[in-house]
């Protein structure tokens, strides 16, 4: 089988780590050395090129910024188009990640020789490395995390309705919370609309004209000064065309018309002569015109006072539409016509009501339906996973242990309706699932929060994970201190069965537990300088009597002890022989 392993990790500046590489490979690998050596950096760096989160205390005293880089062989379909589309390069058929957090607390991530968010790193975690340590154990003494464990084990059993149900939730909060709007705030829309009414009616009395006000304005201008323009324009009227009351008087039109004569009289004399003659008579024209002009302008021009109040009545009128509802006519109409609009949408709320209410109901039955599909299929996942999980642990020293589900809702009235019950409901479902641990005959099962020990817990996680290894596999799992709380033979059988977890996947084990150890196909040895740093010499493979020296520190701490060498000794061939 082939597998998409991570190849490599070289870790600079992170903790006590100066610069080291470990170098891992498929299979089983166990990563081994004594307490405060280092052996959780292994965890660590792999938390941050997954996207975890970047503390500055992780960088190394003295220096500006950790780095880790991994390289991950062959990562596969789904990763490697998720990372190309982020612009990255694969490097000989693998993908380079590089993660860099400054003692500032910065934090910069690299995919493939491109820059890219750190969240991208998370995004692909899922897809790359399953990683358990204490803090997980912890996790999963939590009921959301069980009730997605089991989730994640159904398969689209739950996943199918799962999406719909999600689908259908989002949209009945929506509506929920439209109605709560349009119900609680029925006295604020009451007088918005009593308020639109009011003005709308008024603006309907005056009923005033696109453009109204400044044509208005520009009449009571000429109405207030009709005397200076009716006297201006006889005043001009006579200059150009004369006064018939004085006969002596000389006027322009007469002039020109004399002028326009003695021209006329030499024009075949001369061109330049003609065109000016020309010229004058155009303005004689001209001047015929504007005194026509004058005339008319004068005769028509309306100086009656009524007039001038009556337009300045009208244009107190149309002030008061611009105090309230806009600068100017124009802005009071486009006021008027979104009020209009806005009204009617506040008379249809009653409407809108009783058809989001008929909505609503409709999307509490299917959002019945489906949770009902849910409790369906998470029971019956819950009765397989329970059955797998507890065969593993009988393989785990636990051969009376018992593991099941408790799936439960809590009644409401004014919940869904499961199992001929309301019940309350959320964004997953109506259903409380709580993983259930009986550790021997007898004992009632109860919470694992409440009724497994440390190691129970370090067993049932791994058991866990090897019974969804099985249905949802990940490329590499890694382990830190899984077998804590746990010795003897079920150290043993841990060793076991993460060896044949190591069939199907890539996994990585950091143990203090010699029993552990001696199944792995290769063992890092994690070791400080006398300075009390990790450098590149300090992560070593062990093979042959290397292996037998660690192995027998770790069962007595004397590596020269021949009682724990034989039993070193022993520890590898019975994992060989089970391999």
């Amino acid at each position: 089988m082939v597998f998409h392993v991570l190849e490599e990790m070289r870790i600079r500046s992170l903790g006590v780590i100066d610069d080291a590489v470990v170098e891992l490979s498929p299979g089983f690998t166990a990563v081994t050395g004594e307490t405060g050596a280092g052996k959780t950096m292994v965890v660590t760096s792999l938390g941050l090129l997954l996207g975890g989160r970047a503390d500055p205390a992780l960088v190394r005293i003295g220096a500006s910024s950790a780095v880790v880089e991994g390289r991950v062989g062959a990562p596969g379909a789904a990763v490697t188009r998720r990372a190309e589309e982020a612009g990255a390069q694969l490097d000989d058929g693998a993908l380079l990640i590089s993660r860099t957090v400054s003692a500032e607390g910065r934090s910069r991530a690299h995919l493939g020789g491109r820059s890219v968010p750190v969240g991208l790193l998370a995004e692909l975690a899922d897809d790359l490395v399953a990683v358990h340590g204490q803090t997980d154990q912890q996790g999963l003494l939590k009921p959301a995390r069980q009730r997605a464990a089991l989730d994640r084990y159904a398969g689209d059993a739950v996943a199918v309705p799962l999406t719909a149900y999600k689908a259908a939730y989002g949209r009945l909060r929506a509506l929920d919370a439209e109605l709560d709007e349009l119900t609680t705030r029925a006295r604020e829309r009451a007088q918005e609309a009593d308020l639109l009414r009011f003005g709308l009616a008024e603006i309907e009395a005056v009923a005033p004209r696109p453009g109204e006000d400044a044509e208005l304005a520009a009449e009571a201008e000429r109405l207030g000064h009709a005397e200076a323009l009716a006297s201006a324009a006889a005043l001009a009227h006579s200059a150009l065309a004369g006064n018939p009351e004085d006969p002596e008087a000389v006027d322009a039109t007469t002039l020109v018309a004399g002028a326009g004569r003695a021209l006329e009289a030499v024009r075949s004399h001369d061109p330049a002569l003609a065109a000016l003659a020309d010229r004058t008579g155009e303005i004689s024209i001209l001047l015929a015109d504007v005194a026509g002009e004058l005339a008319g302008y004068a005769d028509g021009l309306d100086a009656d006072p009524r007039r001038l109040a009556a337009v300045e009545e009208r244009r107190a009128a149309l002030t008061g539409l611009t105090r309230k509802y806009g600068e100017d006519v124009a802005a009071v109409l486009a006021w008027a016509e979104e009020g209009a609009a806005r009204l009617t949408e506040l008379d249809g709320d009653d409407d809108r009501i009783a058809g989001l209410t008929t909505e609503r109901d409709a999307l509490r039955a299917e959002l019945s339906g489906l949770a009902q599909a849910l409790t369906d299929a998470r029971t019956e996942a819950a009765a397989r996973f329970a059955d797998a999980v507890t065969a593993e642990l009988a393989s785990l020293a636990m051969p009376h242990a018992r593991v099941s589900f408790a799936i439960r809702q809590t009644e409401d009235p004014d919940g869904v309706e499961v199992g001929g019950r309301h019940v309350a409901y959320g964004p997953s479902g109506a259903d409380e699932v709580e993983l259930l641990l009986a550790p021997h005959p007898g004992a009632p099962p109860r919470p694992i929060a409440k009724g497994a020990s440390g190691g129970e817990l370090s067993r049932v996680m791994l058991a866990v994970e090897v019974v969804f290894a099985g249905t949802d596999p990940v490329p590499t799992y890694l382990f830190d201190e899984v077998d804590a709380g746990v010795g003897g033979k079920a150290a043993v059988e841990i060793g076991r069965r993460l060896a044949k977890l190591a069939k199907t996947a890539q996994v990585v084990v950091v143990t203090h537990l010699p029993q552990v150890a001696a199944f792995a196909d290769r063992q890092l040895l994690v070791e400080k300088t006398n300075d009390g740093s990790v450098t590149r010499s300090g992560v070593t493979v062990l093979e042959g009597e290397d292996r037998v020296r660690e192995l027998s520190r770790m069962l007595a701490g004397q590596e020269d002890s021949e009682t724990a060498r034989a039993h070193a000794e022993e520890l590898l061939a019975t994992a060989r022989a089970d391999l």
